[in-house]
């Protein structure tokens, strides 16, 4: 069996993360050798940059800085886990990849999405994910969710992307909205404004569609 790269995409406060661990619980329940990562992190680096670029005690860098420290934590990553695991014929399941980038830094931050490509190009080869489920919401409940007190509670705390103003948030959904639209072989796109259970079946129809055409 070929292995398979799926990505969860969304703005912070969408949902993706609990969804995500479902996700690779359901598929492991029907016998599938699921390996579960994120971004930024997944490898040492990868780690270290997430701290850099999330909990940066220093004035925060801007667009293209960002970009940077993605890409080569992505590189990494790649080089590290993804590419050796599909070549085991395992599923990778990824919590972030580079539509995010494409999203946050090139429709967020205003960095030209051709240079984004071109840094994509180079540090992963256009690697692209065989699915990217996309959970999408109205940005000003994104925004009231990433700053919720349960995500003050968690691990991570809130960051400095869930501070955002709304217009960012704006064009971070509309970045995302985009993509889809430009692939809608690769893209599934989930309501996650509705309930955690309505939102859990939409999901799992993805996996049925998708176990389903395994081979």
């Amino acid at each position: 069996m070929s292995g398979r790269f799926i990505t969860f995409e969304g703005p912070d406060g969408s949902g993706k993360s609990t969804h995500f661990t479902r996700a690779a619980d359901w598929l492991r329940d029907r016998g599938i050798d699921v390996v579960c990562s994120h971004e930024p992190g997944g490898t040492a680096l990868g780690r270290a940059m997430r701290q850099v670029f999330l909990e940066s005690p220093w004035d925060a860098p801007d667009g293209s800085v960002e970009a940077l420290l993605l890409f080569a934590a992505r590189r990494q990553h790649l080089r590290e886990l993804i590419e050796p695991a599909l070549a085991e014929g395992r599923w990778v399941l990824c919590d972030r990849f580079t539509d995010s980038t494409l999203a946050y830094q090139g429709a967020g931050r205003g960095v030209p999405i051709e240079r984004l490509r071109e840094l994509d190009r180079w540090a992963t080869g256009s690697r692209q994910p065989y699915l990217t489920l996309l959970f999408d919401l109205p940005p000003d409940k994104a925004r009231r969710r990433g700053q919720s007190d349960r995500r003050r509670k968690s691990v991570e705390g809130v960051n400095r992307l869930d501070v955002e103003d709304l217009a960012f948030y704006e064009r971070v959904r509309e970045g995302f909205l985009s993509l889809a639209r430009a692939e809608p072989d690769r893209f599934r796109v989930i309501d996650s404004s509705a309930s955690v259970e309505e939102t859990a079946a939409q999901v799992e129809a993805v996996l049925i569609e998708l176990t389903a055409a395994r081979v």
